[in-house]
């Protein structure tokens, strides 16, 4: 497989991926702002910074109204992680690659890509119906992706960049949350509102699932627990991982057979992490400074994905040919 197909591949699944929990993330924040003051920021700025984006959202909206975070997450194309971004980078990417992947998937982004763009009757429905359509929009995508595409490289790089995608949000997400509902260790396990543990269950779709595994009061260890180390919750770090570090092998011996590479000794060390430790443990040593070295590791991850299949491969190709690719042929990521 070219690179250059497989990076596209990568990057249209994360921006997908990107671009659904976005949308529930509003989406439950829109609700949740109903039982809270009028006009408060409350739900709304812990959204910003699980995005990683307060230094440009401060600069583009000093104002910071809850509408300007909507806006900011949803339509502002100043913004590179909008919805309406990830989207337009995901086709692109998509359009680069159009006899690789289905018609079937071309079809469901390009029309996610022009109902964003041009549908006014969209943008006139209230903006819960806005977001509920997206986010079922990105998950048709996903679904027909797992129903049209063949199980070869061309899957596991999607799946790669799915996976990658979710279990960042996941943790970023409840960093955020959890660090700004508990603000000292000393307030760990103290009685907060319910409702917003189970807003943040919402914002990862754990809501129903959380309850059915756990039939006591929500607490705020137990929410923990279950979007870091349930084994079986599809969007759990613990699961991401375990998927991650499996297709890492499937794709390195289709690849290059061999002893197992730096790739895949850091995915293998991330989730043996991740698999053998408590929630009591990571509370203890303190739960922000363990997703602080979860993010670190999922950054060295990516990086060594990056230098290994795309841009490694794509320097070695463009030697060999001696013809560097055009603007057009180069698969949109961000800065």
């Amino acid at each position: 497989m070219l690179s250059r197909v497989a990076e596209s591949l990568y990057w249209i699944n994360r921006y997908v991926e990107r671009a659904e929990n976005i949308s529930r993330f509003v989406e439950v924040s829109e609700a949740m702002a109903l039982d809270c003051p009028p006009g408060s920021a409350e739900p709304w700025l812990p959204l910003i910074e699980a995005n990683g984006d307060r230094e440009l959202f401060d600069k583009l909206h000093p104002s910071a109204t809850p509408q300007d975070v909507v806006t900011f997450l949803v339509r502002n194309e100043d913004n590179p992680n909008s919805i309406i971004n990830c989207i337009a980078f995901a086709r692109e990417n998509a359009r680069q690659i159009r006899e690789v992947i289905t018609t079937e998937m071309w079809e469901q982004l390009n029309d996610i890509y022009w109902t964003l763009l041009e549908n006014e009757t969209f943008w006139n429905q209230p903006g819960q119906e806005q977001l509920r359509d997206i986010r079922r929009a990105c998950q048709l995508f996903y679904g027909i992706t797992d129903a049209t595409l063949s199980r070869d490289l061309s899957w596991q790089f999607s799946r790669l960049g799915r996976l990658l995608e979710r279990a960042d949000k996941t943790s970023r997400i409840l960093d955020v949350k959890y660090f700004l509902l508990l603000p000292s260790p000393d307030e760990v396990g103290g009685v907060l509102d319910e409702l917003q543990w189970i807003s943040l269950l919402r914002s990862a779709g754990a809501y129903q699932m959380f309850r059915q595994s756990r039939q006591q009061a929500i607490e705020p260890k137990a929410v923990a627990a279950f979007l870091l180390l349930n084994p079986i919750f599809p969007r759990s770090v613990r699961y991401c991982l375990e998927r991650i570090h499996e297709t890492l092998k499937i794709i390195k011996s289709e690849s290059v057979p061999g002893d197992p590479d730096q790739i895949e000794c850091q995915s293998g060390l991330t989730l043996a992490r991740w698999s053998y430790t408590s929630i009591d443990t990571l509370i203890n040593t303190g739960l922000h400074e363990s997703i602080d070295d979860l993010q670190s590791d999922f950054n060295r991850l990516h990086e060594l994905i990056e230098q290994r299949y795309f841009v490694a491969a794509n320097i070695a190709a463009n030697i060999a040919t001696t013809t560097a690719p055009s603007s057009a042929e180069l698969p949109c990521v961000p800065a």
